[in-house]
């Protein structure tokens, strides 16, 4: 039976592998191709070789939607976690209504980033015109909205992989480390935490590939303003790409670059992680 299976496994896996190939493999070499030309379209494609990626490092706007990434990146990722995680824990004790809690927590992931974006901007503004000023006024404001936003979409996707971690560690476990005399606050660093780290690696993975991707909600909270300084590298690429006449070789560059930014940076962080799995 096994050595039918292998014969035929390449039957089995061509059309998976053939779908892979149209829908990835063939677009990104592509884009990859198209990254090192100048273009209107695929086919009146020029080669200019890195002429498209001298000029990215020479748009300021481009290094600001990095940085302001990276930052946004940086305070998403660790407040999201944060608080995902003490909400897990909070619904793993034994308190009433905890299913009801779960499924309000787990709701505003259902909702499309755009409409969120609009229903934080109208909230956020409508608190912000008591003092003479509004959400695009100021690129800390922006900053601080795609935080808010981001933390109140995310957190219960991640608390719900936290809580299947958490229901996941043996009571038996927890029981001889009381007896053993540990605090609660020991249980929670020598047990509790070792034993959810798989969960620890999968909401790290998420919530850094979503925050470097963020746009819809960018688009649609700040679009950018003022003057591009909470344009994220998504919405740079995009305005780049779609905006700017004759740029559109830099704006393919640009993906490709963000690609292998994010790609290294998502690698590192599951390399770490996993590592971290393995001590434990």
């Amino acid at each position: 039976m096994q050595k039918t299976l292998k014969k035929y496994f390449p039957i089995f896996v061509l059309p998976t592998v053939i779908a892979f190939a149209f829908a990835f493999i063939i677009p990104f070499a592509m884009g990859l191709y198209l990254s090192f030309c100048k273009f209107k379209t695929v086919t009146s494609a020029k080669w200019v070789g890195l002429s498209n990626y001298a000029q990215i490092f020479a748009d300021d706007k481009f290094t600001n939607a990095f940085w302001f990434t990276l930052k946004f990146a940086a305070v998403a990722i660790v407040s999201i976690n944060l608080l995902a995680f003490l909400i897990a824990l909070a619904l793993t004790q034994k308190i009433k209504g905890t299913n009801l809690f779960r499924t309000v927590f787990f709701m505003p992931n259902l909702i499309g980033g755009i409409i969120l974006g609009y229903i934080w901007q109208s909230m956020i503004n409508a608190f912000l015109v008591k003092y003479e000023t509004t959400l695009v006024a100021n690129a800390t404001y922006g900053f601080w909205g795609l935080v808010v936003l981001m933390n109140w979409q995310l957190i219960g996707y991640m608390m719900i992989i936290y809580i299947a971690g958490l229901q996941n560690v043996p009571p038996d476990l927890i029981e001889a480390a009381k007896i053993d005399g540990a605090t609660p606050w020991q249980v929670l660093l020598n047990v509790k935490i070792p034993m959810v780290m798989p969960s620890i690696t999968i909401c790290l993975f998420l919530t850094v590939s979503n925050s470097f991707k963020l746009f819809d909600q960018n688009l649609a909270l700040t679009a950018g303003a003022p003057s591009n300084k909470t344009a994220m590298l998504a919405l740079d690429i995009y305005n780049t790409f779609y905006g700017r006449v004759g740029f559109e070789g830099v704006g393919q560059a640009k993906a490709v670059l963000f690609f292998i930014v994010v790609a290294a940076i998502a690698l590192t962080q599951l390399v770490a992680t996993r590592n971290k799995e393995v001590e434990q």
